[in-house]
Parts: C-alpha cells; structure tokens; sequence
C-alpha cells in the first residue's frame, strides 16, 4: 500500500523534511503514525489559552492562526500556519498552552497523541531532530515578525508580510499576475502587525496606488515578486525552507553599529 498518496500525514512530512534530512525508513514511520482527522469551521478554537492537550494538531489544510490577548482585552496575532504545519508542537513537552490558536478558514485538522509522537522520536534520531527544527524555525519566523513589527513603517510591514506569505504557500515562483488567497480581514492584519485597521486599509491602498500589489477581498497578485521583495527588504533566509529559487536571498554579512 502507498501510504503517501492517502495519508493527510503526508503534507507533515514533506514539511519536516524541509528543515532536515527524513530517511525513507523515517517517512514511512512518520506515515504510519496514528492519528484522527476533524474539520473545523473559520473561527473555530483549535486551542485555548491554558489548555492541557494530549494530542499535537496539524493543518492538512485551510490557515489557522495563533494570538495572545492583552489584560485589556486586546489581541495580537504572533504566528500563521499553513497546510503541514504542527499549531501545537510545544506541547509535545510543555503541558500547558500559553496561547490561543484558531482557524482563518475552514481547516482539516489532523491530531497524533504525543505518546506515539514522542516514542517514534525517541527511537529514530532524524525524526526527533526534524521535530526540534521545526520548533527552532517557528522561534525563527517569531523573530522576524518582532522585527517587523518593532522596526519597519507600515508600508514595508504589510510588504514583508504579503512576500512571506507567498513564499510559504510556494507561489513566488508562479508568473506574474497570478493570485493567492489572503483569507485574513484588514482588521486581522492590523492585529498581526500592530497597526489599526484604518491604517491597514490606508496603507494596502498606497501599496495597490504605487502598483506592487493587487489586493481584493480574498486575495493578493503580486505583478513583480523582484519589486515587492526590494520594497519589503524581504530576505527569505530567516524561513529556512531550503527551496531552489534565491530571488528572495542576499549573502550572510555581519553588520556592526
């Protein structure tokens, strides 16, 4: 039986695999791990602040993402996740969620107990390092988003975040013109990167005006990925996805102020 052309578990391991070398033997472990599949509507809780989950939940597809709240009631989104992607990893070993986690659109949620997870890493290296990646590369992006949110203008926060989410969803390489979806409302957006959501909408007009984008309701067309990139100063390295297009990449150099 090919267990990678049925098993929702496949997108997992095509994601681990990005970030570090997954044997075939390891696949197939990978693959034959049990799990349980659910669907979710947009808006759904996939996890609370403080729960205490035995399971780890990845998306097979739709977005979710993740945000914390404020003692004033006010929420800022730290993280998105794509179609392959573990929400809740930490958990693997941190019994108690700090954040909450919701779906953006209608997802497929798949869910593995973290005792067949953890003794399948315990008894094959590549996967238990794939898994420890993947954390480090989530730390990564988190980064990057601090940085974006804490040192760039409105124009170039909105710039960067449109250029990673089409590298991550892999449509960079597509030709010009082309669309992909942008399920979040502006007033998603503002939480994501710590604007309101007057200055989102204000800020996609220019970014439309000054013909970097094209933005409808439910989606972007990036017209010149080269273009948006250099506006954006959006340097893919920090995703650490190992794909072969380098239009997005500069050479390491250290910087000194």
């Amino acid at each position: 039986m090919n267990l990678g052309s049925i098993s929702p578990l496949v997108g997992m391991v095509e994601k681990l695999a990005l970030y570090t070398p997954v044997s075939v033997e390891d696949r197939v472990g990978l693959l034959e791990l049990p799990y349980s599949s659910r669907f979710f509507e947009a808006g759904s809780y996939l996890l609370r602040d403080c729960d205490t989950p035995d399971q780890c939940g990845m998306l097979v597809s739709g977005l979710a993402y993740r945000h914390k709240v404020s003692a004033e009631g006010l929420r800022q989104i730290v993280s998105i996740y794509i179609p392959g992607e573990f929400y809740s990893l930490q958990q693997l070993y941190l019994a108690t969620a700090d954040s909450n986690v919701q779906t953006l659109t209608r997802c497929e949620v798949v869910t593995i107990s973290h005792e067949a997870l953890r003794r399948l890493a315990a008894e094959r290296f590549s996967v238990a390092q794939a898994l420890f990646a993947t954390t480090i590369v989530e730390l990564s992006i988190s980064r990057e988003w601090m940085l974006n949110i804490g040192r760039r203008d409105a124009r170039t926060r909105i710039a960067h975040l449109l250029c990673e989410f089409a590298f991550r969803l892999d449509k960079h390489s597509l030709p010009a013109g082309q669309a992909y979806e942008l399920p979040m409302t502006q007033e998603q957006l503002a939480d994501a990167l710590g604007l309101t959501a007057v200055h989102v909408n204000r800020t996609l007009k220019v970014l439309v005006n000054d013909g970097l984008i094209f933005y409808s309701k439910r989606g972007v067309t990036i017209p010149d990925w080269d273009v948006l990139v250099a506006r954006a100063g959006f340097n893919s390295r920090y995703l650490h996805m190992n794909l072969s297009d380098t239009t997005a990449h500069k050479p390491c150099h250290a910087q000194r102020f």
